[in-house]
């Protein structure tokens, strides 16, 4: 795939402003490993066979949610700080991020002894504030939405003569992120295709250059979440809504970088959109099969093995487990939903008559069939059903989606109306 950015998109942009520098090289790249590599940690890559079963192709992980901070996105950070002169880093950088950029600044900022300045919008989960603020960071609350974060960022750059560190659109951070493909082709050289998520193109810039300048006949594949198809919509020309609650909030961009959009267009072969369903699958498998925990962005590229497993049979599809940042709340949510669309959690609506022993017998066609009952909900007035009717919502666990079918048609050859209350 070849592309540009449309004018439109540049001038949107056109206050990001990169240091001058070449398109990335490979030697940039390995410049850059021999640079951090001994303030990182070199995460494994390794063969999930459960997984490469289920895919039908041999699925190869790198655990980039084992990163101290939990992420990549220190690599590109730590590269971009040791690059700067003395006298930047005594006045400091800044940056504005929500997520794991900020963390991985703050760290390795506070490790060098620079200033960090981390601008966030008023309403960032105050658990991602005291991350960042653990490290050192100082923090500024600011806007209602990243934009507004970031547009006050360049103006206490301005004021305060610090240095702005881009979270994405910025040579030296993805020369930093490409330190990870170097890394994974090393320690797995029978890989063949890489599956890397997008969101301002940072990630897929530096692995794809490392990678297509180590094995030429390579396949490079981004993968974004549909409600945000910001790359996809730029190289192939189209307009398409970036908005929504997505699982993937690390890859939730807008408008993609200037620079690693130029780099993307020239190297990538696909970019997948992934549903929000197969994010919360991915992030749910790899917890149950691999014992890991990874955020929505993280998962998105095993997601797309999901979504698309027919477009890579049989190929070695390296992924990069790239965050591990995840709401506990939200990461309960997911495996309870991904339960219930495997039909071993589900809720049944079942009409009844409101007369004594009517739950009663229900229950028993749940325990003949050896099903747990988790909750009950009754319905007696806000319902469309005559007086003497009654709803009732019984939230049940089975073995699996067999078992559950069983059971709704025990129920309903009883007499029983049953309905599903199904997931989105």
């Amino acid at each position: 795939m070849t592309a540009s950015a449309s004018p439109a998109a540049e001038a949107a942009a056109a206050d990001v402003q990169p240091p001058p520098s070449p398109l990335l090289t490979l030697a940039d790249i390995r410049a850059a490993h021999d640079r951090i590599a001994d303030a990182i940690i070199r995460t494994p890559t390794t063969i999930s066979r459960t997984l490469s079963n289920m895919v039908g192709a041999n699925v190869y992980l790198k655990f980039e949610n084992l990163q101290f901070t939990a992420a990549y996105k220190e690599r590109g950070a730590l590269n971009t700080l040791l690059l700067m002169d003395e006298a930047q880093r005594a006045r400091g950088v800044i940056a504005a991020s929500a997520g794991n950029h900020a963390q991985g600044l703050a760290y390795h900022g506070a490790r060098l002894g620079v200033p960090v300045t981390i601008v966030m919008p008023k309403h960032t989960p105050i658990v991602k504030v005291y991350q960042t603020q653990s490290h050192g960071a100082e923090i500024v609350l600011h806007g209602e939405k990243y934009d507004d974060a970031y547009a006050y960022a360049r103006e206490l750059e301005k004021e305060r003569g610090l240095t702005f560190v881009h979270p994405f659109d910025d040579p030296r951070i993805a020369a930093g992120q490409g330190t990870v493909a170097l890394e994974m082709l090393e320690d797995q050289p029978d890989i063949d295709t890489l599956i890397v998520p997008i969101g301002g193109g940072g990630l897929l810039s530096g692995m794809g250059t490392a990678a297509r300048a180590i094995k030429p006949d390579i396949r490079l594949v981004g993968v974004q979440a549909e409600l945000y198809p910001s790359m996809y919509a730029r190289l192939n020309h189209v307009d398409m809504p970036c908005e929504g609650d997505t699982l993937a909030e690390g890859i939730a961009v807008k408008e993609p970088g200037v620079f690693t959009s130029q780099v993307v267009a020239k190297l990538v072969d696909d970019i997948l959109l992934v549903a929000e369903r197969h994010l919360e699958r991915a992030v749910s498998l790899l917890l149950q099969i691999e014992k890991t925990v990874v955020e929505g962005a993280g998962a998105a590229g095993f997601a797309a093995l999901l979504a698309h497993g027919e477009r890579f049979k049989g190929r070695n599809v390296g992924l990069v487990l790239c965050g591990g940042n995840i709401d506990t709340r939200l990461l309960a949510n997911v495996l309870l939903r991904d339960l219930a669309r495997s039909g071993r959690l589900a809720r049944l609506r079942i009409r009844l008559q409101d007369r004594p022993g009517a739950l009663f017998n229900v229950m028993r066609v749940f325990n003949d069939h050896q099903v747990n009952i988790v909750e009950i909900y009754h319905q007696r007035i806000f319902t469309t059903l005559p007086a003497k009717g009654l709803i009732t919502d019984i939230e049940c666990e089975t073995r699996d989606r067999e078992h559950l079918d069983t059971l709704v048609g025990a129920l309903r050859q009883a007499g029983y109306q049953v309905t599903l209350v199904e997931l989105a």
